[in-house]
């Protein structure tokens, strides 16, 4: 999500605006790849999903991917844990879980504040 952006941000008009925010979806930021890279929207497409799928395969096999300034996707491990089901407030057993996490690097958080 973007906070509404100023000119020349990737928040511009024709986003999908929610309670104040600007929100991108998958489409609309294929769009702005192509503009800005000059490049065809199939190929910004099929860029955009070598580059998600290079970051998957990296998750699955427990590495990381780290983009200086934008930022590191890893894995985390999620122990098992006792939860309870809200509806009833039954005890329940919760298995351990691998989870992506994406740690936002100095450049990207200096851009949004």
């Amino acid at each position: 999500m973007v906070k509404n952006a100023g000119p020349g941000r990737l928040a511009q008009t024709g986003h999908n605006n929610f309670q104040g925010y600007t929100l991108m979806n998958k489409t609309e930021l294929i769009e702005h790849i192509s503009t800005k890279a000059d490049l065809s929207k199939a190929d910004a497409g099929r860029a955009l999903e070598a580059f998600i799928g290079a970051v998957k395969t990296t998750l699955k096999k427990k590495g990381s991917v780290t983009l200086v300034g934008f930022g590191t996707f890893a894995v985390s491990e999620r122990a098992a844990r006792t939860g309870r089901n809200p509806r009833t407030g039954e005890a329940i057993k919760i298995k351990k879980a691998r989870v992506p996490k994406f740690r936002p690097g100095k450049a990207l958080k200096d851009a949004v504040n």
